[in-house]
Formats: C-alpha cells, sequence, structure tokens
C-alpha cells in the first residue's frame, strides 16, 4: 500500500493530492473507515504515478537550468529586459492597458495579473521558447479584459494565438 499522510476533518467528500515533494497527503471525513480510504488509493495509482513523474521530471528540469543563484540573477535580468517590451507590443496588438509589469521569483505560475492590471511575470518563463512566452503574455494580458478563465477568455486569447493549446501544453508538461 502507497503510503499516505491522513488529514480527517468534517469534511464529505475524500479527496488526494501530492505536495510539492511528492507526499501523498489524503483529506478525509472522520468516520470514513481506512479501508475504504485505502481502495481509494488503489484506484487512483495511475493518477498517483502520473503525478508523480510529472513532479520529478519539473524538479529536474528546475535543477538542470536553475542550480544556481547566479543563472537565476541572469534569467532575472533577461526577462527585465525582454518581457515589458513584448507586453507593451502585445497590448496594443490586443487593445488593452495595463499599469505595470514586474518580474519574480514566483514558482508556482509563470504569470498573473492583478485586479488593477499590473502584470507580473516569474523568471522561469525566460527557460521556454519565444512562442510560449509570447503565449503567457497573450494570456495575462487577455485577464485585463476577462478577470477568469471563461470561454470569452479563451476565445479572446485565441483571436491572437490560435494555437495556444499547444504552447499551455508545453508549460504543463516540462
Amino acid at each position: 500500500m502507497e503510503p499516505y499522510k491522513l488529514i480527517r476533518s468534517d469534511r464529505r467528500t475524500l479527496s488526494m493530492e501530492l505536495s510539492p515533494t511528492g507526499d501523498l497527503i489524503l483529506r478525509a471525513p472522520r468516520r470514513l473507515p481506512v479501508r475504504e480510504i485505502e481502495r481509494f488509493i488503489e484506484s487512483h495509482e495511475s493518477w498517483i504515478r502520473k503525478h508523480r513523474d510529472r513532479l520529478q521530471k519539473r524538479e529536474a528540469f528546475h535543477e538542470e537550468h536553475f542550480a544556481t543563484e547566479e543563472q537565476i540573477t541572469a534569467l532575472i535580468a533577461r526577462a527585465k529586459a525582454v518581457l515589458p517590451e513584448k507586453t507593451e507590443y502585445w497590448a496594443k496588438i490586443m487593445g488593452v492597458t495595463h499599469t505595470g509589469v514586474c518580474i519574480t521569483r514566483a514558482q508556482k505560475r509563470f504569470g498573473s495579473c492583478s485586479p488593477s492590471d499590473h502584470i507580473a511575470y516569474s523568471y522561469r518563463l525566460m527557460a521556454y521558447p519565444e512562442d510560449v512566452i509570447n503565449y503567457v503574455v497573450v494570456h495575462e494580458l487577455a485577464h485585463i479584459r476577462h478577470k477568469n478563465h471563461s470561454a470569452d477568455f479563451y476565445a479572446f486569447v485565441a483571436r491572437f494565438i490560435p494555437d495556444y493549446k499547444r504552447r499551455e501544453a508545453i508549460l504543463k508538461h516540462r
């Protein structure tokens, strides 16, 4: 049986997640029998393997590309030189106005758009091909017009990046 951490609470459903280190965490109702929890784990073994593999690939990629502070500093400098200019370029094409651009050390997301239309990008984005970088820029600028991930949001993105799904897949699987 797969080792796991069990967190019981007053919830009604059973859920499972992997921590950033790959540990299996289950959240369960207080009175749910352990045998049901273990059946649930067994029935989701392929999901666990798939997501652990993805975590290991990301970790290997991270270690390979960002091993030193010097490398991170170089990527940040490149991001500061490239991303504000790309953001201006795409904002004009898309007909949107942002309130500023900053570069962060975010590890879990490549970009974000604040409620006040300020765009932030992770330096990690600079390790990706230019077409993927352009997708993230367009994605974040699209949030100025659509503050969600609705069908209208993705239709707006697709007007500028018709193959956005392919580019998005690269971000998720690398």
